[in-house]
């Protein structure tokens, strides 16, 4: 299924990773497993995991892709490490309020607020 291109681009800053999404639109299943699965692994890479995941090219967001997030934000905790997200499109973000997910996750409203707010 997956066809070897990745949906994301990745950089660390120091001991952060920061992740952006390829896609505009994240809506398609086999998309988001594997955008889950390459996520999973740059946290299985690190001991004490500091993420940084931002949604600044992203317009659409299905519910399977929060799903993912939160799969996501439980392998981060049990590592003892870190997410942020940031970025997010205010019409989307009304989705995370509205599912409560606001306060499951720490988002900022930029990079540079996300990247100061880890320890």
């Amino acid at each position: 299924m997956a066809s070897g291109e990745s949906r994301l681009r990745v950089k660390t800053e120091g001991n952060v990773t920061r992740v952006e999404f390829v896609d505009r639109n994240i809506l398609d299943e086999g998309n988001i497993q594997q955008i889950g699965d390459e996520i999973l692994r740059l946290i299985d890479e690190q001991d004490h995991p500091k993420l940084l995941i931002s949604f600044a090219n992203v317009e659409h967001l299905s519910s399977a892709a929060l799903g993912t997030l939160i799969t996501i934000n439980t392998k981060i905790r049990a590592k003892d490490g870190q997410l942020r997200l940031t970025d997010i499109d205010p019409q989307i973000y009304e989705v995370f309020v509205i599912t409560k997910l606001n306060k499951l996750f720490q988002i900022h409203e930029t990079t540079d607020e996300a990247m100061a707010s880890f320890k």
